[in-house]
């Protein structure tokens, strides 16, 4: 009888255990917000360019520093242009979304239809798998209100530059030494391609972007000053006058100041024709907005690696 009871004692016990151990399992496995609630959670989700894992590219991630979603509509600041005040700081409508279990489909008012296995990495991160491309974008969650705009401006600067048609020179102070750089009056930075081509122009007073002749198409880069994130450096690879270097200050969204090192002398170029990298879903009168015919994207500043993440949908391993 003792024995009787002991082993029906142990046997409680086991299912007791075991009862618990399923319990929680199934506690840690289900969600405990939905996916359109996660998305939610933050206004703004940075995509971390250089994370992304895998081959393929996604073109709407791939051009777009943040993205958001709001009620079923989808925002991107493309542009660094206006970033944190375009759209009260969410940018552009780019599209529509819908949600269901983890996946994600979204329908862009240009690229059409695409979808994506959504993981929650960590409490402020989401992966997108795409599986059509087999890559993956990481987005990091922020509040417009703790969100640096001003980093990813300047650490992005080079891009702000591709985002008008010309920059045309509107001063020359009164100091500072002759020089060759005196000549030119235009300016432009080419995306897409090799992301590092600049052209130069020595025409005046032109009014249409267009009708520039540009004398000259060099190499350019654009580089950090260590101790100030505001201030810049800028080389022009002229290889018939050797390189022309710059400190690079931006004085606002279509003004730029460049101090020529050598001679010592101060230009100030306006942007000309500026360049939005999305096309307005409410055209006016028939014309969609401007927008460039360049493949402007941005670009890993990390190799691009496999992807490890497999495929799981319906089943597929």
């Amino acid at each position: 009888m003792k024995t009787t009871k002991l082993l029906f004692g142990f046997a409680f016990i086991a299912t007791l255990f075991t009862s618990c151990y399923v319990e929680d399992t199934h506690y840690v496995d289900e969600p405990s917000i939905s996916l359109n609630q996660l998305l939610n959670s933050y206004d703004l989700w940075y995509v971390d360019i250089n994370e992304t894992q895998g081959y393929g590219e996604t073109p709407f991630l791939q051009i777009a520093f943040t993205v958001s979603f709001k009620n079923g509509v989808m925002y991107a600041n493309n542009n660094l242009v206006g970033i944190g005040s375009q759209g009260n700081g969410y940018g552009v409508e780019i599209g529509y979304y819908d949600t269901y279990d983890m996946v994600l489909d979204v329908n862009h008012i240009i690229d059409g239809y695409d979808s994506f296995d959504v993981y929650q990495v960590d409490n402020n991160t989401i992966e997108l798998y795409n599986p059509f491309n087999d890559t993956s974008y990481f987005l990091d969650g922020y509040q417009r209100s703790n969100f640096d705009y001003d980093y990813v401006f300047y650490d992005n600067i080079h891009y702000f530059l591709q985002e008008y048609d010309a920059w045309e020179k509107t001063y020359t102070s009164n100091f500072g030494a002759l020089n060759d750089f005196d000549n030119e009056n235009y300016l432009q930075f080419l995306s897409g391609g090799n992301d590092d081509t600049f052209r130069s122009s020595q025409d005046a007073n032109v009014y249409n972007t267009n009708n520039i002749y540009w004398d000259f198409t060099g190499s350019y880069g654009v580089g950090n000053v260590s101790g100030n994130m505001y201030l810049k450096t800028l080389t022009l690879d002229y290889d018939f006058f050797d390189n022309e270097f710059f400190e690079l200050s931006v004085i606002n969204d279509s003004k730029i100041e460049l101090y020529h090192s050598n001679s010592g002398t101060v230009y100030e170029f306006q942007g000309r024709g500026y360049i939005q990298y999305y096309r307005n879903a409410n055209v006016e009168e028939g014309k969609a907005a401007k927008q460039s015919d360049e493949p402007k994207k941005r670009k890993q500043k990390t190799k691009k690696v496999e992807n490890t993440r497999e495929n799981t949908r319906n089943g597929q391993e």
